[in-house]
């Protein structure tokens, strides 16, 4: 990985969301190979605990993704303090479980503003930037939910779905100039929050490692390895592709 990634060095990168779960860990995993990157959350507490909680150069501003009026203010402000944003990482993003008869519209509209709505704009601005430099690295986050059906998260699936559809048509529009757009479609991965939801439901988590080809759960080290691989030019040929990192459970029976 550290041939594969030896460009990372410098690159300023931009995370969303990223002030805990596989936000922090992708964040983590860039400081490490000494990107200088930036995080953004909703609240600073979690913020600062995050960026102290790194080795590297590591910046935090907080951010509410829905307000999409800021958003052309705050990507010049990163420009204008830190410099280029070399890799942005689309990260910010919410869930709900409930069944698709009983989500509300306002419910239905909060998911897609977060999930959807934010993660278009933002990236609409920073590749405003990136296109005159014709270079450039956008990385959304899919999910499992856009690529086969689960249940109870019909809000979720829909702006996933959508994410999945944006990846592929930003990369016709962006990809000539210069800026590649991917996306990462984690799997069942081990983290507090999933063993929490196995725990309550051990069916569930029988369920999903029977059909996982590996026979086992991913960790958020895989996510980031794969983020890492995707803004490296080690992937400069690579564009539009939606990645599974899920053990084959795509794929699986």
């Amino acid at each position: 990985m550290a041939e594969l990634t030896s460009d990372i060095k410098n690159k300023r990168v931009l995370i969303t969301g990223g002030g805990s779960g596989l936000g922090l860990c992708m964040a983590r995993a860039f400081a490490g190979f000494g990107a200088h990157v930036i995080i953004t959350d909703l609240t600073e507490d979690k913020l600062k605990e995050a960026a102290d909680s790194m080795e590297g150069q590591v910046s935090y501003i907080v951010n509410d993704i829905t307000n999409l009026e800021l958003l052309p203010g705050l990507v010049e402000g990163i420009e204008s303090e830190y410099g280029p944003i070399d890799v942005l990482v689309n990260n910010c993003g919410i869930n709900m479980k409930k069944p698709m008869l009983d989500v509300t519209d306002e419910e239905f509209q909060k998911i897609l503003q977060v999930n959807l709505n934010g993660a278009f704009a933002l990236t609409r601005e920073v590749a405003r930037f990136m296109t005159r430099r014709k270079s450039g690295s956008i990385i959304m986050i899919t999910s499992m939910a856009s690529i086969y059906g689960i249940p109870g998260v019909s809000a979720y699936t829909a702006s996933k779905s959508a994410i999945l559809g944006l990846t592929r048509s930003m990369a016709v529009d962006l990809s000539p100039e210069g800026v590649r757009v991917n996306a990462i479609a984690p799997g069942f991965i081990d983290t507090p929050m999933s063993r929490r939801a196995f725990d309550a439901d051990t069916e569930r988590r029988d369920k999903v490692i029977s059909r996982t080809p590996m026979r086992k759960l991913g960790v958020p080290q895989d996510i980031a390895n794969a983020a890492l691989f995707l803004a490296s030019d080690a992937s400069e040929f690579i564009t539009g592709v939606n990645l599974p990192v899920d053990g084959g459970n795509s794929i699986g029976f």
